[in-house]
């Protein structure tokens, strides 16, 4: 059985220089059995209501800007599966958990950058699920529920998100040995909730972690991790990191 995985991206720019973080995703590839699809939440598609992706060749968006052209170039040319959209609106919806099929949806950069640096001939088709950043971690956990026995059929289930993200507090000059005290100390506080299973305290990350909103202004890079650790089983820590001084760049396993 496939685990579910948390990613997270980072910069865009981590699919032209991507530091320890591209090793580390291409080696975690290399441990798991090729997946016959993907499914991936990013913190990149917000919505009012659940949404999947039925796209059957979806684009590459570039839903960025102020970067060097040549990032501008990269595409991932993944298929869609709208066969498996239907079977994932499906299993939300006896969930009761009402989902819509979106048959436009292009690939974001949450999709296609860490799958790039993972699975980089695009050979595998890849479906997206929206993220209703107005239901919190309770909503995302249940999402994954409802998903994880596609892991049994040989589909790798995925959250994308970064599990520190103030954009206004990075240091773009900074090395990877340069850690702001707030975001570390943030970060290991998840993973001690993570490693005890404490749902309760996870779900209320925002009043019971340290600085949780100096790490999360907005929620949307955290809440993937909750999809993937509905849908996993035992948690475990793949790579640790950070860039730019407190932009982390974990990546977790859960089953």
């Amino acid at each position: 059985m496939f685990p579910s995985l948390y990613i997270s991206h980072g910069s865009p720019m981590l699919a032209l220089e991507p530091g320890a973080s591209g090793p580390a995703l291409a080696r975690l590839a290399g441990e798991l059995e090729k997946p016959k699809a993907i499914v991936i939440v990013s913190a990149h598609w917000e919505s009012n209501e659940l949404m999947v992706s039925g796209n059957p060749q979806p684009e590459t968006w570039h839903d960025f800007g102020g970067f060097p052209q040549a990032l501008f170039q990269v595409q991932y040319p993944a298929p869609g599966d709208p066969q498996l959209a239907t079977e994932i609106a499906g299993l939300l919806n006896s969930n009761d958990l009402p989902a819509r099929i979106d048959t436009r949806r292009p690939f974001d950069h949450g999709v296609w950058v860490p799958l790039s640096l993972m699975y980089p001939h695009a050979d595998i088709p890849v479906v997206q699920v929206s993220l209703p950043t107005h239901g919190g971690p309770a909503l995302q956990t249940c999402v994954g529920r409802a998903l994880s026995s596609l892991r049994a059929q040989g589909v790798l289930l995925i959250g994308s998100g970064s599990i520190t993200h103030n954009l206004r507090e990075l240091d773009w000059h900074a090395g990877p040995e340069s850690v702001e005290p707030w975001a570390r100390t943030f970060r290991d506080w998840m993973i001690e909730k993570l490693e005890a299973d404490d749902e309760a305290a996870l779900h209320d990350y925002r009043q019971q972690a340290p600085n949780a909103a100096r790490n999360h202004p907005s929620d949307e890079h955290l809440l993937p991790l909750f999809f993937a650790r509905g849908a996993g089983g035992a948690f475990r820590t793949v790579h640790k990191g950070f860039t730019m001084g407190a932009l982390g760049m974990d990546i977790y396993r859960f089953g």
